[in-house]
């Protein structure tokens, strides 16, 4: 099979393309390179025959055009997005943009696309759109988010995503354009952007610096491996119900602060510093809008496809330490480039 996998040099995209060619799909990587894109993520594919790169927008609708007649993928994944919920309170017509106005036009370019395909390729095509389990909003102490949760945003970030979960739908409903949707929760692992919780946990501990904790910590996260994620997503385009949603968690709920603490633990044994790491845990000001706490029920993807993640938080978690240690090149470039983990998203009224 051939995939045109957008964002394919982000974190995500980066696992799902290393692990669709080892499974010996050809991919076209489709990544416009934005400030958290890195072709090193790729790097260990990027001579393989089945792989190829295009540097293009998704916004842009003639290269859209052009790059689908060119290459004629079997199949989309679309994960190529503005993630960041921080950047998306301080900016969050670029989430608008990249993520509704930039879905709608890849689901155009992919359904003129697909209307021109023989009988036979065209019923075997796919549109796979990659979402956020934060498009369902915030939980209580209890329960679970499952298909059938309704939506209710409460961020730029989330609310770009689902207008984008509701387009793609919108396109499966009006043309009978082939698609499947998969919210997935919190990833983590190598190659992550150090924006988020864990890598920015890391980086700021070896780094010496003191390790941000927004509130008091006990907002509570499920955490999936990006491998985990990565072979779930393919197993889903490849098997998943057409216009069906599926729901992808890790079964691992905790709060943040339990996850900081774990992380200063792990550093602790392959990069002590003077005094333990947690001593640097400070407390600062909230996220406006910070959602308490999500949990996923993966139940309908384990009973239809088999699957279920095979990472236990303690080992994935001592694993990333590890590849953020052993690593210090690929995240000491981002660094050279400006980034320094400077606090984003406090922007009010």
């Amino acid at each position: 099979m051939k995939i045109l996998i957008t964002g394919g040099a982000g974190f995500i995209g980066s696992a799902v393309v290393r692990k669709a060619v080892a499974d010996g799909h050809e991919v076209v990587n489709l990544d416009v390179l934005s400030y958290s894109a890195n072709l090193e993520n790729v790097a260990s594919v990027a001579g393989s025959p089945a792989y190829a790169f295009e540097e293009a927008d998704i916004c842009d609708a003639p290269r859209m055009a052009e790059i689908f007649a060119r290459h004629q993928p079997d199949a989309v994944m679309h994960l190529a997005a503005e993630s960041h919920n921080d950047r998306a309170i301080d900016g969050p017509l670029a989430f608008v943009r990249s993520n509704v106005l930039g879905t709608a036009v890849l689901l155009e370019a992919a359904r003129a696309y697909w209307s021109g395909l023989p009988a036979e390729r065209k019923a075997a095509f796919r549109f796979h759109h990659v979402s956020t389990d934060e498009v369902f909003g915030a939980l209580g102490e209890d329960g679970a988010f499952t298909e059938e949760t309704p939506y209710d945003p409460n961020s730029p970030y989330s609310a770009s995503k689902a207008g984008a979960d509701h387009l793609v739908r919108a396109w499966g409903r009006t043309y009978g354009f082939p698609v499947v949707i998969t919210n997935c929760a919190n990833n983590y692992g190598p190659y992550q952007f150090p924006e988020k919780l864990i890598p920015t946990v890391i980086v700021r501990a070896m780094e010496g610096k003191t390790i941000p904790v927004y509130g008091d910590g006990r907002q509570v996260r499920d955490w999936l491996h990006v491998d985990d994620h990565a072979e779930a997503l393919l197993l889903v385009l490849a098997k998943g119900r057409l216009g069906e949603t599926y729901c992808i968690g890790g079964d691992s709920d905790h709060r943040n602060l339990e996850i900081v603490k774990i992380l200063c633990a792990e550093l602790d044994k392959v990069a002590p510093a003077n005094t333990p790491h947690a001593e640097k845990i400070t407390f600062v000001a909230d996220r406006p809008g910070h959602d308490f706490r999500y949990a996923i029920d993966a139940a309908k993807l384990k009973a239809e496809l088999g699957w279920a993640p095979s990472t236990p938080l303690d080992q994935g978690l001592a694993e990333t330490v590890r590849w953020y240690v052993e690593n210090r090149d690929w995240w000491q470039t981002i660094r050279e480039k400006g980034f320094h983990s400077e606090r984003l998203g406090l922007a009010q009224g």
